[in-house]
This record gives structure tokens, sequence and C-alpha cells, in this order.
């Protein structure tokens, strides 16, 4: 595995100024260096430094997630890459939102237009009452504003409420390839479908349009600058015959099964999908893993870390990387040995916690915290140490 950034950070156009170089070979190198800042061209995913610091949300430890700003402030904080999900509009737009339900993201409860569209459903067998994106057209999803999600936890991110709108997917690509043309290097992304096989049963399939707007952007290719990424097996494999990018399916706790297997009837356990021949299956269709952080480490019954399991080893041995998730600050998301003091909300021993799950040589990791993750990974990262 080559960890080195090297590839990743090479100047936009250098390699056509070179003495001599024709008119031609120069409009060449100009499409060229266009087309890396979109996400296509060379250097793919084994070319990003590891371990891989993917901003969970954009960089919602601090900024409304899923929001232009949160996305913004990832880059600004230097991860490698940024993360969407996408869920669609009544109308078909693919827009980022966690989840289809937008109660607890959008201000739509403040506006009474909406009220009785407050209903309940039943999303991958759990009922669940609110708002739903499927209930709005794209349109009327723009006339609400984002907020925090968590506001008993992080308070200060609540001044940003009603700061930005909800991006459509579109409008995050746009934004990527403005950044990728600034920075001079491409903006990587790592773009969730959500349950999918619930929306696909309402006639809104996410993985068509989702490949049509990457083929339009030039990231469907193999060394495209983008993570295609789902908890549903069949959604990846669906994405493997539409388009190049590289893959990775996402395992939640061992006991679940994803609800495509529900839907099949097919038996398996994200338990049964960890295990050597799990993993080979997996294989046969995408590039990585992204388990939770527990299937590395499981925790004991008092929130303690206990002993790590085989997965990064069986995975690796397979060929795929692992990006598990997620990493965060504050003491009630950290495992209980790395937690400071009785608040929830304060920061614990974050730096700690990542020096346990890096050294167990993951490839990577979703973080609330870029910044965190980035000065934590530096020291695991090849010519690189702690001064």
């Amino acid at each position: 595995m080559t960890q080195g950034g090297a590839a990743r950070r090479t100047v936009l156009g250098a390699a056509v100024l070179a003495a001599g170089g024709a008119i031609a070979a120069g409009s060449a190198g100009s499409a060229a260096a266009a087309e890396s800042a979109r996400g296509g061209g060379a250097g793919g995913y084994r070319d990003l430094p590891v371990p891989t610091v993917i901003g969970h949300r954009g960089s919602s430890g601090y900024r409304p997630e899923h929001t232009l700003g949160s996305y913004q402030l990832a880059l600004d904080l230097g991860a490698d890459v940024v993360e969407q999900d996408l869920v669609p509009t009544k109308d078909g737009h693919l827009v980022c939102r966690h989840e289809n339900e937008i109660g607890g993201t959008t201000d739509v409860a403040d506006h009474p237009a909406f009220a009785s569209r407050r209903t309940t459903k039943s999303v991958d067998g759990v009922s669940v009452t609110g708002w739903f994106t499927e209930d709005f057209t794209l349109a009327e999803l723009k006339t609400l504003r984002a907020k925090e999600r968590i506001p008993a936890v992080r308070q200060r991110n609540t001044l940003y409420d009603g700061r930005w709108a909800v991006p459509t997917f579109e409008e995050v690509l746009r934004w990527a390839d403005r950044e990728g043309k600034r920075r001079g290097k491409r903006v990587w992304l790592h773009v969730e479908t959500k349950h999918p096989t619930y929306f696909r049963s309402l006639g809104l399939a996410l993985e068509e349009p989702l490949a049509r707007l990457l083929r339009r952007y030039g990231r469907d290719g193999r060394g495209a600058a983008v993570f295609l990424q789902s908890f549903e097996p069949s959604s990846i494999q669906r994405l493997s015959r539409l388009v190049s990018a590289p893959r990775v399916v996402l395992l939640s706790a061992a006991n679940t099964r994803p609800w495509d297997f529900e839907v099949a009837k097919d038996p398996r356990t994200v338990a049964d999908l960890v295990k050597p021949e799990g993993l080979k299956w997996i294989d046969s269709f995408a590039q990585g893993i992204g388990p939770t952080l527990d299937l590395i480490v499981p925790r004991d019954a008092d929130g303690r870390l206990g002993t790590p399991t085989a997965l990064v080893k069986d995975a690796h041995a397979r060929g795929l990387v692992l990006h598990p998730y997620t990493a965060r600050n504050e003491n009630s998301f950290l495992p209980a040995e790395y937690r400071k003091g009785t608040d929830p909300a304060a920061y614990g021993d974050a730096f700690g916690a990542f020096q346990r799950y890096f050294e167990l040589g993951i490839d990577g990791i979703f973080t609330d915290n870029p910044d965190t993750g980035l000065l934590a990974a530096e020291a695991f990262r090849p010519g690189r140490g702690v001064n």
C-alpha cells in the first residue's frame, strides 16, 4: 500500500509547463488539470495518506452536519475525505441528510405550512415520526434551514442554526470542483446511499441518479476521488455495475442484519460478513469495509475497550481497506477509559482513543473532529512523528 500523499499533492498542470511544450500539449495539460480537480484522473484511493482522516458528515463536531459550512470547515481543517449521506426528495433530487427524517436537523417544525406533513412511517422496520424528505419537493426543502442535531451535547454548534440550507449532492459536487481548482488538488468525497431498499420501494431509487451525477462530474472511474458506501451490500453491488469508483460496505453491530438481507430473507448477519468467507464475498464487488469501531475493538459491560478482533488482519488479507466509524471528542462517545470528568459534553482523551485504533493498523477513520483526527494520524504516517 502506498501510504504517502505525494501523488495527490502534485501541483495541477505542472507536467505541461516543461520547456518547449507545444500549445497543443499545454491545452491537453489544462484539460488533465481540470479533470484532476474535478475528481478524476490518476491517483486512486491507495495514494491517500494512511491513516486517512474522513470528515464525518463534514465537521459535525463544530458545525451542523451535512451543510456546506460543515463540509468547508472539514476541508479547511485538513480532512483527507469529506462524507455525504444521500436521501431523495419527492421529485427525485438527491440531497445531503443523515436521515430522511428531518425534524431533528432542520427548522421544518417552525413552518406552519408543513405542519400537516408530520407523519409516522416504518423505515427499515423501525417506526419513525416526523417530516421526511420524500414528502417534499426540492423547492420546498430549500425553504428550510439546517440546525444542530444534538444540541444538548454540542450547544456551541447551535450558534450556526439557520446559517445554511440543505444542500443537494450536485451542489456538493460543484463545491468540490471549485475547491479542487482553488487548492490545486482533488477533493475526495465519501458518499453513502441511505435506506436504498426502502427508497427503491417508493420509486425513488438512489443508485441510478447517483451514477448519472458521478458521470456528469467525472467521478465515475476507478481513479475517481470518491468512495461509494452503503449499509446495504446490494446497493454497492448495483453501483458496481453502474460506475467503477471505489466502493465500501458499511457494517453495523455484529448481531444485526442489513435491511436488504432482511427483505431478501438472507439469514446472514454482520457477524457472518466479518468472517473470512464473508470478507471474500465483499471483496468480489467492493474495495473496502466501514465497520463500527466496536467490530474492531469491542467494549465491555463498563464501556472499556476489550481485546481486538481479527477483523483488521482478515480484511487486509483480502486486500480490503478499513474505514471504521465514528471517532468523536466528547466523553459521551469515548470508551470509558478515555473519558475525563463527568460532563458528557466535555472533551475526553480523544488522542488516546485515536492512538489505540491507529495502532491496530486501520486505513482510515470517520471523525466528527477532523483536526483532532489529523493531528493524531500524523504520528502514524510514514516519515512523520510527534515533535
